[in-house]
């Protein structure tokens, strides 16, 4: 058995595999009130039914005016919890495990007047410049946090993600580029985050774990660096994250946008870092598409489960064609066995 159809077990989150969907928002134009609809349902179904074992829900933001667009996911009102159940459901009755990523877009807010952030400074001439929370808005926000995973837990998903990557509100105030507060949350810049986590692990159920997404380095002059954030992700796990999942850029141009460059694995050494001086399991990403080199990230010890993005927004049954490749017999739904 190859590395990749190995069960992953860690406190009460059973996967079949190592193979992981990540969150990718979908900016469907039918999702205009926050809440997901049949797009969302087929959309991470069909990858459940391709062999997938764990689904991590696009970003899902806490307020309607953390969204990155309009027209993206939200979970800001316990309306939304009934469709995304359908979704929960509909993938756990396909073998797959699914969670949920929760965040606030902050200055990257595109269609907020204004954005909100930790400090006044937008994030380049196209975008608005966003208004400085104040000390007793960061706290609400931190609120806004709790109840959006409640709702998400009340969903029936099987962990949460914290998306505090990619240049978003928890990734603005951790980062000395965006945050120049001279509050509380000023002079401990992951201060914030590790309120966000404290009040989100509060509603987790005994046993589920808490999984965090970072950026592990910034791709802008006088971005911060990959010591500097694991100082922070230590922080983070001390306040309750279980699981990290590691990618990079955000404050300026990301890698998966072609910017500094984005050879396959070039973000792995980034995960084997944080998973060596942490000794939790890490969640590997970017540009491992091809199933061999997914396979050696987990063969290496580099990462503990590997997510495959594009990859399988290309195809919805990558799992299924990389078990071939690795000639493991795949778990093919009974339906599709003639053509295997």
């Amino acid at each position: 058995m190859k590395n990749l159809f190995t069960p992953f077990s860690y406190k009460g989150l059973e996967l079949k595999n190592r193979i992981v969907m990540p969150p990718m928002c979908q900016y469907s134009v039918t999702a205009k009130d926050g809440k997901p609809n049949d797009w969302h349902l087929f959309h991470y179904t069909s990858r459940a039914i391709g062999g997938a074992g764990f689904i991590i829900m696009e970003m899902t933001d806490i307020d309607p005016d953390g969204r990155i667009t309009d027209f993206d996911l939200g979970i800001w009102s316990d309306e939304h919890i009934p469709a995304f159940q359908r979704i929960v459901d509909s993938v756990h009755s396909y073998g797959a495990k699914i969670g949920i990523q929760i965040g606030h877009a902050g200055r990257k807010a595109e269609d907020a007047n204004p954005p909100v952030a930790p400090s006044a400074i937008r994030f380049n001439e196209k975008y608005r410049i966003p208004r400085e929370l104040t000390t007793d808005e960061v706290k609400q926000m931190v609120e806004k946090f709790q109840k959006g995973v409640r709702r998400a837990v009340q969903a029936g998903v099987d962990t949460v993600e914290i998306h505090g990557a990619h240049g978003y509100l928890i990734h603005q105030f951790h980062s000395p580029l965006t945050n120049h507060r001279e509050d509380v949350y000023g002079q401990d810049l992951s201060r914030f985050g590790v309120e966000v986590i404290q009040a989100a692990k509060a509603e987790l159920p005994a046993g589920m774990p808490m999984i965090m997404r970072i950026s592990a380095v910034e791709y802008v002059d006088d971005g911060y660096g990959l010591d500097y954030i694991t100082q922070v992700c230590k922080e983070y796990q001390k306040a309750g994250v279980d699981i990290f999942h590691i990618t990079s850029g955000g404050e300026g141009p990301i890698g998966s946008g072609g910017r500094p460059g984005i050879h396959p694995g070039y973000q792995v050494p980034f995960a084997r870092h944080i998973k060596q001086e942490l000794a939790c399991p890490v969640i590997a990403v970017g540009n491992l598409d091809h199933p061999l080199l997914a396979e050696s990230v987990l063969g290496n010890k580099d990462a503990d489960l590997v997510a495959v993005g594009r990859g399988m927004l290309r195809d919805p049954y990558w799992a299924l064609h990389a078990a071939e490749t690795l000639k493991v017999k795949p778990e093919v739904p009974s339906q599709y066995l003639r053509a295997f």
